[in-house]
C-alpha cells in the first residue's frame, strides 16, 4: 500500500526494488521518526513533501567511497584504460552516482592516464539532493585516511591529497576534477538511454533491484553501450541469468568487468 501510494502521489515507482531492502529502509524510518506503524509511515509522507524527500533518501543507495574496493581500479587501468585511449573522445557513464565518490575516483583515475581531457563523464542518480552532494565534492575529513589507503591499493600514481584541499572537519576535491563531469537526474526503472557510451559503470545498485528490474536496466545498459564497450558491475552481481548475457565476453570475472560483444 505504501510504494503504490508513493507511486500515486509522486510518481516514484519502487514495486520493482527488492522488498528485503525496501522492508529494511522503511523500518529504518520509521523508528527514527518515532512513527508506530506503516499507516503512520504513510500518512505523514503522502502530506508532507519533506518527509517524503526524507523517505526517498532512506530507499537510495548510499553505500560508497572513493576507490571502493581497489582491485577494481588496478582492472581499470590494466584491461580497460588501454582501449579507451585508441578513441579520441571516450564517454562514460557513471549510473546510480550517488554522493560522487565513484565519479571522482573515475576522473582521478583518467588523469593520471592521460586520458581525462578528452573524456565526457556522465555522473546519474535518480536522488536530487544526492546528486546536488556529488556536484559539491566535499567529503568528511574522518574518511580521508580510509580513501588514501584505496587509492594507494589501486595502483594511484601520485599522493592521493594533490587532488584535494583540506579545511578543519571537511576535504574540497580539486576543481580540475569536475570540468568534463555531466551530473544528471536519471531513474533507471523509468528513463531511458540519453548517451551512447564507451564505459558504463554500475556497480552495487542492481542488487537492490529484483530480478525484472535487473533484466530491464541490462537491457538499457546494453543499448547505451556502443559495440566493443565495457560495463562494469559490482562484485556480487553477474550477467549470468540476464536474457543480455550473450551480448558480453567477460574481460575480468572477479571484478565483474564485460566487453559488448561485435555482433
Amino acid at each position: 500500500m505504501l510504494l503504490n501510494a508513493v507511486h500515486k502521489v509522486y510518481n516514484y515507482d519502487f514495486s520493482s526494488y527488492s522488498q528485503a531492502h525496501i522492508r529494511r529502509r522503511v523500518d529504518h524510518f520509521l523508528k527514527s521518526r518515532k512513527l508506530k506503524n506503516i499507516s503512520e509511515v504513510q500518512g505523514l509522507v503522502l502530506h508532507n513533501k519533506a518527509a517524503f524527500e526524507e523517505l526517498l533518501n532512506e530507499f537510495s543507495i548510499r553505500v560508497t567511497e572513493m576507490f571502493r574496493d581497489p582491485g577494481f581500479f588496478w582492472s581499470l587501468r590494466e584491461n580497460v584504460i588501454p582501449v579507451l585511449k585508441t578513441y579520441p573522445f571516450p564517454k562514460i557513464w557513471i549510473a546510480g552516482c550517488a554522493t560522487g565518490e565513484e565519479v571522482y575516483s573515475i576522473a582521478i583515475l583518467l588523469k593520471e592516464e592521460g586520458l581525462y581531457d578528452r573524456v565526457q563523464i556522465f555522473a546519474t542518480d535518480y536522488n536530487a539532493q544526492a546528486v546536488d552532494a556529488a556536484k559539491k565534492g566535499i567529503y568528511s575529513i574522518n574518511r580521508i585516511k580510509e580513501y588514501t589507503v584505496n587509492y594507494q591499493k589501486s595502483g594511484g600514481k601520485s599522493t592521493f591529497s594533490d587532488y584535494y584541499t583540506a579545511f578543519n572537519d571537511f576535504v574540497e576535491l580539486d576543481k580540475s576534477l569536475k570540468k568534463n563531469i555531466e551530473f544528471r537526474l536519471h531513474n533507471l526503472d523509468k528513463d531511458g538511454v540519453f548517451a551512447s557510451v564507451n564505459l558504463l559503470i554500475c556497480r552495487n545498485v542492481m542488487i537492490y533491484f529484483n530480478k525484472d528490474l535487473q533484466n530491464k536496466v541490462v537491457g538499457l545498459f546494453t543499448n547505451s553501450l556502443v559495440t566493443g564497450g565495457f560495463l562494469a558491475l559490482g562484485m556480487k552481481e553477474s550477467l549470468l541469468f540476464s536474457k543480455d548475457k550473450d551480448s558480453y565476453e567477460v574481460i575480468d570475472d572477479k571484478h565483474k568487468i564485460f566487453k559488448k560483444r561485435i555482433k
